[in-house]
């Protein structure tokens, strides 16, 4: 069967290109749902609504595992829809903030034990203003590791910038915001850029903040993390090719997602 990989936008295709060159033979539906993005400005019950109508929508098209691909909908909808949506039976739906955590803390997710000091003293946060609204990170964080601080930084305007390829103005928000955070907090530890399309603009992270700073993203740390996963479930796994759709204008989605991508990815409308 497919493995479903959805995102509001383009911003997933960073996760997808780390699964495609970890699992080349997997096959993938990937689904942005862009005629609904951004939603970093949304309130939690529309976010909660568009994640579980893409959901789905993959399951319709045979998905029965789906990533979300955007940590928005992963920090804001995810455990309710685990918790309350999801139907019972053989279907599955996994978040990239999951192994982020697992990453950070060195504990695996079903390690319950109390939180322990793991060696990670202060993390700084770039993310959505849903994100970081919602509290899920350091929530989830300290579940696992011992006195840790985090400083969260929203950052509206980014996700557009780089979804209209205006490098400028993306520099210019991320020089901004990795300042405020510098303000408040001289020599973050680590990182994290939580946000799939944060990792696009990695490097101009990189530049501003402290180079002892240890700078996190997420598309070889989920990849990683799926490959690990399918070992152990592997009746989730299926040999094909990938197929991209949209619920945006396929033409424009698909020129946006060639700049991401570097290459040409053709969208369909769904």
């Amino acid at each position: 069967m497919p493995i479903g990989v959805f995102d509001s936008g383009l911003g997933g295709l960073s996760i997808l290109a780390a699964l495609q060159k970890k699992l080349p033979d997997q096959a993938f539906i990937y689904f942005g749902d862009n005629a609904n993005a951004p939603y970093g400005p949304k309130d939690s019950d529309e976010i909660f609504a568009l994640t579980t109508a893409a959901c789905t929508r993959l399951f319709d098209m045979g998905c029965d595992l789906v990533i979300i691909a955007c940590n928005t909908s992963a920090a804001t909808a995810l455990h309710k829809l685990q918790t309350e949506w999801l139907p019972k039976g053989k279907r599955r739906v996994l978040g990239v903030f999951v192994p982020m955590i697992e990453n950070l803390t060195r504990r695996n997710w079903g390690d319950n034990a109390p939180p322990t000091h793991t060696g990670l003293a202060n993390v700084a946060l770039f993310a959505t203003v849903a994100t970081i609204s919602s509290g899920a990170f350091p929530r989830e964080l300290k579940f696992r590791a011992r006195d840790v601080l985090v400083e969260g930084q929203a950052c509206p305007g980014l996700v557009d910038a780089i979804e209209a390829h205006d490098e400028a103005g993306a520099r210019l928000l991320v020089n901004r915001y990795v300042g405020a955070v510098l303000e408040r907090f001289p020599k973050p530890q680590a990182a994290v850029l939580g946000c799939t399309h944060f990792p696009l603009v990695r490097d101009m992270f990189a530049a501003a903040l402290p180079p002892e700073t240890r700078l996190i993203d997420q598309p070889d740390i989920v990849a990683d993390s799926l490959a690990d996963y399918l070992a152990r479930y592997p009746h989730f796994a299926e040999t094909g090719t990938t197929r991209y759709l949209t619920s945006g204008d396929e033409a424009a989605v698909s020129a946006g997602a060639a700049r991401f991508l570097g290459r040409d990815a053709r969208f369909a409308a769904l």
